[in-house]
């Protein structure tokens, strides 16, 4: 049976035109989005903290998250669009920039956690350790929510969210291999 609903070999198991599917697509590349971005705003934060004051961390996280953001999308809808041989609509490069505008938006909360830790007195690199603190546990918060989305339990939920922890270390630890070298 190649096109029934529920078909093991129809793309859209929510019927032919993929409504239900195409949602899911959709909060899946949000999601996705956003551990990506709270990933590269622990980066930043991890190899530019010890070296730029809040305010240029700040611009650095956000200018290097606009500029992932846009390339990817461009890369995306290029890949996409050109072997069929037309660019894409408007309505395809509005959802696609609105879909992935996550990336962006999840460095946020760490980056009103370095402005908040800087007005209270924290240093400059002490700000940009609080930050971190906070993106990791996004990325933990990041990790759950996927292994729920995809209802996940027991080990299997233990085992995304320790990976999403271990993203968070690994830039923990390289903001201290840096902090040590300089």
């Amino acid at each position: 049976m190649a096109s029934g609903k529920g078909s093991t070999s129809d793309p859209f198991p929510g019927g032919s035109d993929g409504g239900v599917r195409r949602d899911d697509q959709a909060r899946g590349r949000r999601r996705a989005a956003g551990i990506c971005g709270t990933i590269v705003t622990a980066a930043v934060l991890a190899a530019g903290g010890n070296q730029l004051s809040s305010a240029a961390l700040e611009v650095a996280v956000l200018v290097t998250l606009v500029v992932y953001w846009l390339a990817e999308q461009y890369a995306e809808l290029l890949g996409e669009h050109t072997h069929a041989g037309r660019p894409p609509t408007r309505n395809q490069v509005r959802s696609s920039l609105a879909e992935a505008w996550p990336m962006v938006t999840a460095s946020f909360v760490p980056l009103v956690s370095l402005l908040v830790a800087r007005l209270i007195g924290v240093s400059a690199p002490g700000a940009a350790a609080v930050a971190l603190v906070v993106t990791l546990v996004l990325l933990v918060v990041h990790g759950y929510a996927a292994g729920r989305a995809a209802h996940l339990t027991g080990v299997r939920l233990v085992v995304v969210v320790a990976v999403a922890g271990l993203l968070g270390a690994t830039m923990v630890l390289l903001k201290a291999l840096i902090q040590h070298h300089h």
